[in-house]
């Protein structure tokens, strides 16, 4: 029910304000893109985690329908927007097929210019920021951000926000966030929790700091930047002190037990990256990530081992990265292009010595209609992060915009 309401709401005023938008000093916008979609994904038998797929019971097999669409009506003081995403998906695996459909609402806002420096918004906003790749350290709601997923669209978090822009160099952000969005896990977290973001920026140099304090959690305390040495070179960094809400620990001592703690010791994570464009619009992004809620080799290694004997647990609290240490690079097209797109990444986990390569390319076939495809291959082994659920995966799918 929570995202109903805001979605009827928007549509709503997607419905209504047309007639508004009569008025010279209105403007609207809408789009929408159709997705049609199959997935096909060899899982490892051998796999340690989820042997035979008795535990996880991934679909082996997938096809996806889904339509994606937005609006945007606003004037020089009221801006109402939203995004919404319909699916339905017929999964296969060894134990049989089941299917899903689900529509919600991914992103929301009602905005208002309050003043000549103060604008006041309520709605569902990815709270996401920085130029990580990987992975967003500097995000306490997004560590992994989705740019690893080309297909991926995050979902916002339900929240009430006060701005404050003195210039064009400066802005402050206030923000109640009321609960997170639409599939959180459960119990929610971040549930009733403030957040503090302070921003500058110039024409060489942008950063900001953003703290955040839920009711039953130590507080995260976070920093982004990035400097833009020249039109080609660009240099960014990201870093986060969190608590998390729960946290599978691994003694290095194999003979020890898993232990599950909630809340977590607070740890950090910091990545450094670089972003060079070339003259034909392709660019090319390198990045180092230490996240000290991962584990040590030995730690990790004991992880596995114990996944041996204990079935369920392992997988169920599996750390959001299992090592400390992280190579990662991407390769990509020129985005502005308008007959296609295509981008290649890889990751190296330093801590087990696993990788994992991924290209994503689409076409055009008409303006209207493009074709695409995912292509993931890990290459690590039963007791590596890379390969320890699956050897490899593909999708292919086409999508027409409206």
């Amino acid at each position: 029910m929570s995202c109903i309401r805001p979605a009827g709401l928007c549509l709503l005023a997607m419905l209504t304000v047309p007639a508004l938008a009569d008025e010279a000093d209105w403007h609207t916008s809408w789009d929408g893109t159709l997705y049609a979609y199959a997935n096909r994904m060899t899982l490892r038998d051998d796999s340690v985690l989820n042997p035979y797929n008795q535990i996880a019971r991934l679909p082996q097999a997938s096809e996806v329908a889904e339509l994606r669409t937005g609006f945007r009506v606003e004037n020089e003081t009221v801006r109402l927007s939203g995004r919404f995403i319909g699916s339905t998906r017929e999964m296969r695996n060894g134990f049989g097929q089941s299917s899903r459909s689900e529509a919600y609402a991914s992103l929301w806002q009602a905005r208002v210019r309050t003043g000549e420096n103060w604008n006041v918004a309520a709605g569902r906003d990815v709270l996401n920021w920085g130029a990580g790749q990987f992975r967003s350290p500097s995000s306490p709601f997004y560590f992994d951000n989705g740019r690893t997923d080309p297909m991926r669209e995050l979902v916002g978090m339900d929240m009430m926000k006060i701005s404050w822009t003195p210039d064009m160099q400066h802005s402050a952000h206030l923000v109640r966030v009321v609960r997170s969005g639409y599939g959180a896990v459960q119990p929610d977290a971040w549930r009733n929790s403030w957040l503090v973001k302070l921003d500058r920026r110039s024409d060489e140099l942008a950063y900001g700091a953003v703290a955040v304090k839920a009711p039953h959690l130590g507080a995260f305390y976070g920093v982004h930047g990035q400097y833009t040495l020249s039109d080609e070179l660009m240099l960014y960094g990201e870093f986060g002190s969190s608590v998390l809400p729960v946290v599978l620990q691994s003694p290095a001592d194999e003979a020890q037990p898993y232990v599950v703690q909630s809340p977590s010791p607070r740890r950090s994570a910091a990545l450094v990256g670089s972003s060079y464009t070339f003259e034909n619009g392709q660019s090319l992004m390198a990045e180092y990530l230490h996240d000290g809620h991962g584990y040590t080799q030995e730690e990790e290694r004991a992880y596995f081992q114990r996944a041996t004997t204990q079935f369920g647990l392992p997988l169920g609290l599996m750390p959001r990265l299992l090592g400390r240490d992280y190579l990662h690079a991407v390769w990509q097209a020129n985005m502005m292009s308008d007959t296609g797109y295509w981008r290649m990444m890889y990751t190296r986990n330093l801590t087990d010595g696993g990788n994992e390569f991924a290209a994503y390319g689409e076409t055009t076939l008409h303006p209207r209609l493009s074709i695409f495809g995912l292509v993931v291959l890990p290459l690590g082994g039963a007791r590596q992060e890379a390969g320890a659920l699956f050897t490899r995966s593909v999708t292919i799918g086409f999508k027409s915009s409206m």
